[in-house]
């Protein structure tokens, strides 16, 4: 695995970006109905594959995009999880989304994703906020969004569906250290 393609890491976790050889694991994982429950229904492969063009197309582009999980164990691609563009209010947010296979369910590998994404988006891309969509009967990925710091803070239709919108702002240390480093940067160019 090429050390350009990661993003971030986490314990049991690589999150690196997608390439078109992901196709028949982003297939297998969004063709099953127990990982689309809270979706709109499972995808075909062409779905998929339209998925997975976008996902590569945004990393070409630099844009904050989702990543593929992979297990650390055995380099296995297990999920996803990153950034989805949404609209709350009519503000434009991104939203940490994941999705993984049931065999890694209720092992702490979505807090682990959701975090290590989390840290990105404040550390690296210098995000202020960030969101995460959640169906009110998905309890497990409340759970993921709660342990990640994030709290209730609006309730939307979103798809035709009840949402809780959940957030968390850029800690005011990591903000203040933001803005100081970029001063000092400006200082010595």
């Amino acid at each position: 695995m090429s050390a350009m393609t990661i993003i971030a890491e986490a314990p049991r976790l690589i999150l690196r970006r997608f390439d078109a050889t992901d196709l028949d694991a982003v297939a297998a994982l969004m063709a099953n109905p127990d990982v689309m429950r809270f979706s709109l229904g499972v995808y075909s492969r062409e779905q998929s594959l339209s998925l997975l063009e976008r996902l590569i197309a945004d990393n070409k582009a630099n844009r904050p995009t989702l990543y593929a999980a992979m297990h650390r164990a055995d380099e296995k691609l297990i999920g996803y999880c990153g950034f989805l563009h949404q609209k709350v209010g009519g503000k434009d947010e991104l939203e940490i989304g994941y999705r993984f296979h049931p065999d890694y369910w209720n092992q702490g590998i979505a807090t682990e994703a959701a975090r290590a994404v989390r840290d990105y988006g404040f550390g690296r891309l210098g995000l202020d906020h960030l969101v995460s969509f959640i169906h009110p009967d998905n309890h497990a990925s409340r759970r993921v969004t709660e342990k990640n710091g994030m709290q209730l803070e609006t309730e939307i239709i979103f798809r035709g569906f009840p949402t809780q919108v959940f957030g968390i702002s850029r800690p005011v240390q990591t903000a203040a250290l933001c803005k100081l480093q970029i001063k000092t940067l400006w200082k010595f160019q």
